[in-house]
């Protein structure tokens, strides 16, 4: 079965820190494709070891949008 999930990769110094947001999973890598392959297996680890969680899961991409705010 195929899911859909966000993923957040941001740099922390030399190092490409990546995140699931749907589940929390996080992984990291030296490069960016590194680390998402590293959060690929990390989440398909968990996903074994969470056998209910699945049937939660959408096989739909998310909707992804911003927020700006002004604070004063």
């Amino acid at each position: 079965m195929t899911y859909k999930f966000t993923t957040i990769i941001n740099q922390d110094d030399k190092w490409f820190v990546a995140r699931c947001l749907e589940l929390g999973v996080v992984s990291q890598g030296k490069t960016i494709e590194q680390a998402q392959k590293n959060l690929k297996e990390a989440v398909e680890l968990y996903l074994d070891g969470q056998p209910k969680t699945k049937k939660y899961l959408s096989k739909k991409a998310p909707l992804i949008t911003s927020l700006e705010l002004e604070h004063v």
